[in-house]
């Protein structure tokens, strides 16, 4: 079952195209398991596709980013999202401009 839905939640993360941020509550809402964001979070702390699921284009609802980012903390996630054109503001995710909304 956990595997399972980790890989839903794989396939999830990969639908966040360059430049866009989701959020763990956004993705488990979208999987049908809106109280399970922390098993997301848990999901992407084992991305065992490194490269290929972008797990770093997910963050906090509120912009902030993991400080425990599973392949080398919020430093290099930041580098990553920046890399994309995405934009801070206060140290946050500008959620305004970035949020990926599925549908």
């Amino acid at each position: 079952m956990k595997d399972n839905f980790f890989e839903k939640v794989y396939q999830t993360v990969r639908l966040i195209p360059k430049g866009k941020v989701s959020t763990y509550g956004q993705i488990a809402k979208f999987l049908g398991k809106p109280h399970m964001s922390r098993q997301v979070g848990w999901a992407l702390h084992q991305n065992p596709y490194q490269g290929v699921v972008p797990c770093h284009r997910v963050v906090f609802a509120d912009g902030s980013l993991a400080s425990g980012f599973a392949f080398g903390g919020a430093d290099v996630q930041r580098k990553l999202l920046e890399k994309e054109s995405v934009t801070f503001t206060q140290q946050k995710v500008d959620m305004k401009k970035h949020l990926f909304e599925f549908i």
